[in-house]
């Protein structure tokens, strides 16, 4: 089973988080994340963001990334949004 964390701050607190779970063994690792982050933007009403190379530099070293202002197209209401793989 794979499992993502998602959390949003503002001001260094935690104000929302959910965990996505993915049960398809079929998927590829890319795609369970890209299904992940997807169907929590859809729970917490967000676009979906932009990944860019420092994201995903981070997210491969670390399983693990933030999301700011820059990733987004529209203005969000926090200050980040951090995803983060908790089971493989």
């Amino acid at each position: 089973m794979f499992r993502m964390w998602m959390k949003i701050f503002t001001d260094n607190r935690l104000v929302k988080d959910t965990v996505i779970c993915i049960e398809d063994e079929q998927m590829s690792r890319t795609a369970k994340v890209f299904q992940a982050v997807s169907d929590a933007c859809s729970q917490f009403d967000l676009a979906q963001p932009i990944w860019l190379d420092a994201n995903i530099r981070e997210f491969q070293k670390h399983n693990k990334t933030r999301f700011v202002q820059d990733n987004f197209v529209e203005e969000i209401d926090f200050d980040y949004l951090e995803v983060h793989i908790i089971e493989e």
